[in-house]
């Protein structure tokens, strides 16, 4: 059941903020879903300058709602003095009820993981590509990193005739 609209690649109006390569080479993507997040005043302005990074993130359910944890967004230096920024504090992501459904039963029956693939502007609003991943064994990414070269080496081939 992958969303048709979950991520950024190849739509007019999206820009890229942060992306997670690691999640690709770690884990087997299932689904991905795109999301919406809470996100405060100062958050919004960093992510405009480009400023969220997703590498040690993951996204965590707590009592029926989807978390997302670890994600950093640095605070602008000309932030307000009243505004105590964190820069990793959990955000609430907003998806519809069905969805959070699905997605909560794929990790607990299925034992999926749910990991950020991307953070982007969509519409002028941040979105974020949420997977549901199994994890790779490490004969699983030989096996993903042999065939990317192969797959290179095959374009480099056919390029030089």
């Amino acid at each position: 059941m992958s969303k048709g609209n979950a991520g950024p690649a190849g739509k007019a109006g999206t820009k890229m903020i942060a992306q997670n390569k690691r999640a690709r080479h770690e884990y087997f993507i299932e689904d991905t879903y795109e999301a919406g997040i809470m996100l405060e005043g100062w958050e919004a302005k960093s992510l405009r300058e480009g400023r969220g990074q997703l590498t040690e993130s993951y996204v965590a359910v707590e009592k029926g709602e989807l978390f997302l944890q670890g994600c950093h967004i640095s605070p602008l230096l000309s932030a307000s003095t009243h505004v105590n920024p964190i820069a990793t504090r959990s955000r609430k992501l907003l998806l519809h009820a069905k969805e959070i459904d699905s997605l909560i039963g794929g990790v607990e029956r299925d034992g999926y993981t749910l990991m950020p693939l991307s953070l982007y502007w969509k519409g002028g609003r941040a979105k974020l590509a949420v997977a549901l991943a199994k994890g790779k064994k490490l004969h699983d990414k030989r096996a993903s990193i042999k065939e990317r070269d192969w797959n290179r080496d095959k374009q480099r081939l056919l390029k030089e005739r």
